[in-house]
This record gives C-alpha cells, structure tokens and sequence, in this order.
C-alpha cells in the first residue's frame, strides 16, 4: 500500500512544525517505496540545494528500508539509480528514516538544511510520528 498525498503533507507539515520549535529552515521530502516524489516542501530561508539532499535521503531509505545513516555501501538499486542519474545524490547521512506498515515499506522521509544532520532525522521522525498517530484515529 502506498503513501496518498494526504499523508505525504501530513508528514511535510509535523516535520515542518519540529524544525520551526529547532529554529531551522529545511527541506522535507516524503517518496512513495519505489522512490517515487510524493510531497517536497522546503521553508522559507533553507538553501534552494537542500531540496536535493532531503530527496535523496528519503530514496535511499525507501530502497534499503533503512535509516539514510545506515546505510554506508553503495546503493545498487534501481529507484538509487534513477534519481540518482537525475541528478540527485543517493544521500547516506542522518536525516533519511523509512516508513513502514508493519514490515512493508510504503516511503521514506527524508530532510535536511538543519545545522545538524541529527536535527535533519528529529524533523523526519516527527513527520512520521504524525503519521502514525493520523492512523490511529
């Protein structure tokens, strides 16, 4: 099962709220499992290449089902492969966490712009956080 768009901004939005409680501008990227763009979002004041990073962290975590940070080989996948040759780097630092439905990944939510790559995860842990709670209602 896929991420509808309804809960890819849903997802942008929390992680959005938790960078503005930091007092840092990011980037948010929200892919669907193949590392497909589903939502992108970068507030006011980030850097326009942050949009790059935060989508590359996400696609690396969408293909490996793992945080961008652990993933440290390369990456030879083919949605890796595909964003990467657009130009997007496969990003494998802090800021890129999978979404999961029990063991079925369904994206990832990737960030980045903030002064650190550990306030870049905080931010997408908050976003799925979101999500998470958005489901049990």
């Amino acid at each position: 099962m896929s991420l509808s768009l309804a809960e890819a901004n849903s997802i942008v939005s929390a992680a959005v709220t938790k960078a503005r409680q930091l007092h840092v501008n990011v980037s948010v990227a929200v892919c669907d499992e193949l590392g497909h763009l589903i939502a992108l979002n970068r507030m006011d004041g980030a850097y326009a290449t942050v949009n790059r990073f935060s989508i590359g962290k996400a696609v690396v975590s969408a293909s490996t089902g793992r945080p961008s940070s652990e993933v440290v080989a390369i990456v030879n996948h083919v949605p890796v492969d595909t964003v990467a040759g657009d130009g997007v780097p496969a990003v494998r630092i802090r800021g890129g966490l999978p979404i999961l439905r029990g063991r079925e990944i369904e994206g990832a939510c990737g960030v980045d712009g903030a002064q650190s790559n550990e306030q870049d995860e905080e931010c997408a842990r908050a976003g799925i956080s979101s999500l998470q709670r958005l489901r049990e209602e």
